[in-house]
């Protein structure tokens, strides 16, 4: 498997990026388009235009919330038991002054990188991004939603 870093943590899942949207903006753009050439019908294509807006928003809708509350909540457990382990201290004490992008882009943070910049981050408010950018030594994450 390839090294994870800053650069190339993006995750994609290839059935739903690459084969249900492409198709669902086929859809669509042959939708607009019958709408403007084939004005005998037009109203059906607004209905069909409509029904594919829909499908997409709900299909997108539906997998981003299930997935990312189960993975928002396991990350939250993951982050309080490696902090509980390297430092004996607990970080839910230290939860309510960091938001969850925080909390979520500190996970990449080496086990030595772990406790300074969890301070660090407290101190000065730093942003997910300004902290997966502090890492020097990445903690890959393969298994993300």
């Amino acid at each position: 498997m390839k090294t994870q870093n800053y650069k190339n943590h993006v995750r994609y899942y290839p059935p739903h990026h690459f084969m249900f949207y492409p198709i669902v903006l086929a859809m669509l753009i042959i939708s607009i388009r019958n709408i403007m050439r084939n004005t005998a019908n037009t109203n059906e294509w607004i209905m069909l235009t409509a029904l594919v807006i829909m499908l997409t928003w709900l299909a997108f809708m539906t997998r981003q919330h299930y997935a990312l509350m189960l993975q928002n909540r396991l990350v939250r457990l993951e982050m309080s038991f490696r902090y509980y382990v390297l430092t004996q201290s607990r970080l839910e004490l230290l939860q309510p002054q960091l938001t969850f992008g925080q909390l979520a882009a500190l996970r990449f943070a080496s086990d030595e990188e772990l406790p300074a910049l969890v301070q660090r981050t407290l101190r000065e408010q730093l942003t997910p991004d300004l902290i997966k950018q502090a890492i020097k030594n990445w903690r890959p994450d393969h298994m993300r939603v």
